[in-house]
């Protein structure tokens, strides 16, 4: 582990013997994990302290990113960020999404880097995190150009409140959400705040942000009658589970939630100009206390690919809720 990536510890020492962040050092670039005979064993284990709840670190940039894309990234700006919070890339469609540029070149110039992205942080996970390739989803790429330090976002949006990601329009249905981020900064780190473990955050605060009330609410919405009348119109209809109706409550519940922001012990994680770092965000409570220039990539983890799946967010609440929380799916 690389301490020096940590600032702030909990002053109750809350995580002084198990820090957030894991320096992985054993993989490069061109030849992968150094020694090749314990890749698989090495996959695992960095699948395993994924689900645990750790931030896994890695020095540079560790795929082909091109210092000519990085340049021409570091001179980009995003459109009105009321409308788009990040520019987005698209993989399944590729479409992209957020930029503003009038320039038809400097547009398919961007396009073509996030492609190139994609397409070569995905190559990247297949080996680092191998046990999960042959079953996830690839989801949504984004570039996040603005300084975050200071953003005039709605409560909700706020980046800089702690919080656990859950997605509005796609919904998961208890499968886990893992990003990878790049710092692509030459010289600013990216700062994040990060506290206690989903479990203990389940325990304190699922039941008074409504779990009960969601998991009595269990079965697909669908079938809803506002869902059927949207159906029949011809709205899209976004059909979620009680787990992703909770989650999306607990995202605002703790954004709302003063008493967590300013008084749960909390980590203050420095992270280095061109680094690289990847969590189930779904799990570990983060803000986004500053920093530009930084891109991401996100992959839908399906709970049977799981080395723990009792230690998902899925599992852990309906160990409180007693109740199925989302249907099983094979």
């Amino acid at each position: 582990m690389e301490q020096n990536v940590l600032h702030g510890a909990a002053a109750d020492g809350t995580f002084a013997d198990d820090h957030p962040w894991i320096q992985v050092t054993d993989f490069q670039t061109d030849e992968g994990w150094n020694d090749a005979t314990r890749a698989n064993e090495r996959a695992r284990w960095c699948c395993e302290q994924l689900e645990e709840g750790h931030i896994l670190g890695f020095p540079g940039i560790p795929f082909d990113f091109p210092e000519g894309d990085r340049r021409f990234l570091l001179q980009q700006r995003q459109s009105d960020g009321r409308i788009h919070k990040n520019i987005s890339y698209r993989p399944k469609q590729d479409v992209l999404r957020g930029s503003v540029t009038e320039s038809r070149e400097d547009t398919t110039r961007l396009h073509q880097i996030m492609r190139h992205y994609s397409e070569e942080v995905t190559s990247f996970l297949s080996k680092v995190l191998k046990p999960y390739a042959p079953h996830w989803s690839l989801d949504f790429a984004s570039f996040r150009p603005e300084e975050e330090k200071g953003r005039d976002l709605p409560l909700h949006k706020r980046n800089d409140l702690m919080h656990v990601d859950a997605f509005p329009t796609r919904p998961t249905r208890g499968n886990r959400i893992l990003r990878c981020f790049t710092n692509i900064n030459p010289a600013q780190p990216r700062v994040w705040l990060t506290t206690e473990r989903f479990p203990k955050l389940a325990q304190q605060f699922a039941r008074d942000a409504g779990l009960e009330k969601f998991a009595l609410q269990n079965g697909s919405s669908s079938g809803s009658f506002f869902n059927t009348f949207k159906r029949a119109v011809g709205l899209k209809v976004v059909d979620r589970s009680a787990y992703d109706k909770f989650m999306l409550r607990f995202h605002d519940y703790l954004k709302e939630n003063n008493d967590f922001q300013s008084n749960w012990p909390k980590v203050q994680l420095s992270i280095p100009p061109v680094s690289t770092w990847m969590c189930f965000t779904d799990s570990v409570p983060h803000a986004v206390l500053s920093g530009r220039f930084a891109l991401e990539q996100t992959l839908i983890i399906p709970l049977r690919a799981l080395i723990q799946p009792e230690k998902s967010p899925l599992r852990i609440l309906e160990n409180i809720a007693g109740k199925k929380l989302a249907p099983e799916i094979i």
